[in-house]
């Protein structure tokens, strides 16, 4: 959906990652914004409930066109946040809720 491409990670010292599976959103220690993992560990259930993450980027409401695709649902369109921009929500494919976020 975000059209980035994810490396898995593994976790230093333990190539087995004790069941944590991670991928890394490629980044760049020098540019703006938030380098990161998304990961699934066991005895940690996803879905509601948890952290709200919102992601950046240059247009939210063009980012949602590709939430239904990838399998997930809008919660609540693109919606003014006045000075702030715009936001989006949704679930991804495993119920959790996300955000994103543009000033366009």
């Amino acid at each position: 959906m975000f059209q980035a491409k994810l490396e898995p990670l593994v976790v230093p010292g333990d190539a087995a990652g004790g069941g944590l599976e991670m991928l890394q959103f490629s980044g760049d220690m020098d540019a703006y914004g938030a380098n990161g993992a998304l990961c699934r560990m066991p005895g940690v259930p996803s879905g509601p409930g948890g952290t709200l993450v919102y992601f950046g980027c240059a247009d939210c409401g063009e980012t949602a066109t590709r939430i239904e695709p990838a399998g997930g649902r809008i919660h609540r369109p693109k919606m003014s946040i006045g000075e702030y921009g715009f936001i989006v929500l949704a679930f991804d494919t495993e119920c959790n809720l996300i955000g994103l976020h543009s000033m366009a």
